[in-house]
């Protein structure tokens, strides 16, 4: 799984009729203390999460499929299964 927050929407007026109505968003992978991590992703939304939410995305075939469109087979790389309340979190202490 990964952490991130929703940085965007991203409007198809073109898609597979598999994904009609589903949305798609821009996830900017984050650390637990927030501060940025690789590149941003694209996701299709299982959980109506929105710009500015931390999420959990799933980052496998047959999981983000399923999570997306209740069915496995779909192409799909990547779906937002949660939106995150809070992080507890501690470093690991400094040797």
């Amino acid at each position: 799984m990964i952490l991130g927050r929703v940085i965007g929407t991203v409007v198809a007026t073109q898609k597979n009729e598999r994904y009609r109505g589903a949305r798609i968003l821009l996830v900017q992978p984050i650390q637990p203390d927030g501060s940025e991590l690789g590149t941003p992703i694209l996701a299709l939304d299982a959980v109506d999460a929105g710009v500015g939410d931390t999420v959990l995305v799933v980052q496998e075939g047959w999981a983000a499929s399923t999570a997306a469109t209740g069915e496995p087979g779909a192409a799909i790389d990547s779906t937002i299964v949660g939106v995150v309340d809070a992080i507890e979190w501690s470093a690991p202490p400094s040797s």
